[in-house]
């Protein structure tokens, strides 16, 4: 098969488990692939995805071979695969916009950003790369509140004729506006904000569905995030927070027999713990009434490394998107978008967004 080419954008945690992930998977057969959803979407296996372009604003990624950089600070995630080779594709200077809070200039280098002293490159300058590096597609890794940025390169994907993959929770799939472009440009278009492979959205996600099908009354909830890479740094400035509140907050709203009133409802980021790394735990509660209105409560604790649990879910996301670009399919992708972001433009539930998922890597839908 022809190689999946792809860019990045943001050149951090997760960009290094997705890039670690493509390696590993390279080696392995269906039989040892443990941790994928499919190892083969429409004859593309994980291993045939392909970095072409990527960029970053940190000074210890920009310039520096893409397998070199994933691996540069501040990323702290589990590293799997030890050995990516160099690719000479070096990590450009992208554009800072809103990507960076101003806060996390306090914190100690190894912990946060360290910006790079070379020159932000033009938007027409990273347009020229993204058509001369043969990409299909972008993929966005900005940090959460990039609002600006997020529709900076948006704007970058249309103009070079490329689909585009929104992992953070700025709405670029669910703004009518913008996706009305994406289908007059007939390119593919998967967002917003990725659902992890097993984490704390479609486990709460889950159980809400497993209380309305049971009959439980779910009354109030909440879902209490810590970590302690750059992701839950950036979130401790709390006017960053709106979009990735709402994108998780619908999440689960979305499933409830009945729309929770806002004050018994509290999903979001909590804090950061420096020492967790990568390493995320949600606490989550669910308070309900059983037959005879009688009062029961659900505690969990759930702990992830936070990156490969994104990946998994975006390396399906690449081949759909691959799919679609073969068929000559643009504009939103319904089916993949909601079964793998947290805040799609159509919601439904986990196992109608599974079938209609799986219907459309066989063919059997076109969006």
């Amino acid at each position: 098969m022809e190689k999946i080419k792809i860019v990045i954008v943001g050149i951090g945690n997760c960009a290094s488990s997705l890039i670690q992930g493509i390696e590993s998977y390279r080696h392995k057969n269906a039989e040892e692939a443990v941790g994928l959803m499919h190892w083969d979407i429409g004859g593309y296996k994980p291993g045939d995805v392909e970095v072409v372009a990527a960029f970053d604003i940190d000074e210890r990624k920009v310039g520096k071979d893409i397998a070199e950089a994933i691996f540069a600070l501040p990323n702290c995630t589990a590293v799997f695969q030890k050995d990516v080779p160099l690719t000479n594709i070096m990590v450009s200077m992208g554009r800072v916009l809103d990507g960076l809070s101003s806060h996390m200039k306090d914190y100690p280098k190894e912990c946060t950003f360290v910006l790079s002293k070379e020159k932000e490159s033009t938007k027409e300058e990273i347009i020229r790369i993204l058509r001369q590096s043969g990409a299909e597609m972008l993929l966005n890794y900005l940090p959460v509140g990039s609002e600006e940025a997020t529709r900076f390169y948006a704007e970058c994907a249309l103009e070079a004729g490329l689909g585009f993959i929104n992992n953070m929770p700025v709405f670029i799939a669910s703004n009518p506006e913008f996706a009305d472009r994406f289908i007059k440009k007939n390119l593919p278009l998967i967002g917003d904000d990725i659902k992890a492979q097993l984490g704390a959205t479609i486990t709460h996600r889950v159980l809400t569905e497993l209380f309305k099908k049971r009959g439980v009354k779910l009354e109030r909830t909440y879902q209490l995030n810590t970590g302690g890479n750059t992701d839950f740094l950036n979130m401790l400035n709390h006017t960053r927070l709106a979009s990735k509140k709402e994108s998780k907050t619908e999440a689960v709203q979305s499933v409830t027999a009945q729309r929770l009133d806002p004050e018994n409802i509290h999903i979001g980021p909590s804090d950061y713990v420096a020492w967790q790394k990568d390493n995320k735990v949600c606490f989550l509660r669910m308070e309900g009434k059983l037959f005879g209105g009688v009062p029961m409560n659900l505690e969990l604790r759930l702990s992830v490394e936070d990156s490969p649990n994104s990946a998994g879910i975006v390396i399906d996301a690449v081949r759909c998107c691959k799919l679609a670009l073969n068929r000559g399919k643009g504009g939103i992708l319904y089916s993949p978008s909601s079964f793998f972001m947290k805040h799609p433009p159509r919601q439904y539930p986990d196992e109608k967004a599974y079938q209609l998922t799986e219907e459309f890597i066989k063919g059997e839908r076109d969006n």
